[in-house]
């Protein structure tokens, strides 16, 4: 199985549009249009019955006194954890791409709906719905795809896996609101293969321009 985008060459820099938030000198940071990026796979086996996509940054910073901290910047060696942006269910067998922005074109505060998400697919709950938790103006349920938002202290370019799915079940048996960790375990046993592309993103202006291999 192989997959792709058009909106960035694997292990290359995800541009700004597909972020949540870019560098501004001003204020550190400012909102972007946070649109999903284009993704295209083939030669998904033809037992396929649905797909599943997930996209995790596989450097996010434990929680520390530091981040997004004026003066001080996250250390490199600091423990790092998975961080999910999106995760998207029950896509047609007949599919083999997801148009940019078909998802996703602009950052919702409080988090877009769902579960229920276009062409009949459905989408879980993302990570930030955690990150905003206490926050007055944007605490919610953040479902489906919100895009890289790293902490603009951090001294390294955080990595992010988009990983494609095939199943050979055609709904992932979850109900409601569910999570990346709930489909993991529901997915269990029906993979029939997978394939994953990595983009990088960094707001820390030191580090503008690095992150491609």
């Amino acid at each position: 199985m192989k997959l792709w985008s058009e909106s960035f060459a694997d292990g290359a820099r995800i541009p700004g549009e597909h972020a949540f938030a870019v560098i501004d000198t001003a204020h550190h940071v400012r909102l972007s249009t946070n649109r999903n990026p284009y993704l295209a796979w083939s030669d998904a086996p033809g037992e396929t019955k649905s797909f599943v996509v997930i996209c995790h940054d596989v450097d996010a910073p434990s929680p520390s006194d530091d981040v997004n901290v004026e003066g001080r910047e996250i250390a490199a060696d600091v423990p790092r954890f998975d961080f999910h942006h999106w995760v998207l269910v029950d896509v047609a067998p007949s599919s083999t791409a997801i148009g940019a922005g078909s998802f996703s074109h602009v950052v919702t505060p409080r988090g877009k709906g769902g579960p229920a998400a276009a062409q009949g697919t459905r989408q879980g709950i993302n990570d930030y719905t955690t990150w905003f938790r206490g926050d007055h103006d944007m605490e919610g349920d953040y479902y489906g795809y919100d895009g890289p938002c790293p902490p603009w202290n951090d001294s390294i370019v955080h990595r992010y896996v988009f990983t494609v799915y095939a199943l050979d079940i055609e709904r992932v048996p979850l109900e409601g609101r569910f999570s990346r960790a709930e489909v993991r375990r529901a997915i269990e046993g029906h993979v029939l293969a997978s394939a994953a592309i990595v983009g990088t993103f960094s707001l820390n202006p030191r580090l503008a321009g690095q992150g491609d291999r």
